[in-house]
């Protein structure tokens, strides 16, 4: 819900924000709609994001879509274990909120 409020501002830029309530319905929402930016918290029920952001990457073989992996964990680890399934980011929680925000835009190419 946090991350949803935060990207709310970019709406009024044309971009369209797009939520799946767990890891299966977030690849095949991937899959399907192809966004350019993905967001994906590390723990969601059914499938975490480490595997979601293998999926995509590895096995959909969607290596355009950026995606950024998002966590409370932020041992050497698991940065390493998000880099081996293809994450192009990992964010550690509590992230400031004008950091991801700029970082979407930076991706995106809305940046002002």
């Amino acid at each position: 819900m946090l991350i949803q409020q935060t990207l709310e501002e970019l709406e009024d830029e044309g971009v369209e924000l797009l939520m799946a309530s767990n890891g299966e319905e977030a690849i095949d929402m991937i899959q399907e709609e192809q966004p350019n930016l993905v967001f994906l918290d590390v723990m969601m029920p059914k499938k975490n994001g480490f595997d979601v952001c293998h999926a995509v990457k590895n096995e959909l073989k969607l290596n355009h879509i950026h995606i950024i992996l998002l966590t409370a964990k932020g041992q050497e680890f698991d940065r390493q274990r998000g880099q081996e399934v293809g994450a192009d980011l990992y964010m550690t929680k509590p992230f400031d909120p004008d950091a991801l925000v700029a970082k979407a835009r930076s991706v995106l190419g809305l940046e002002q």
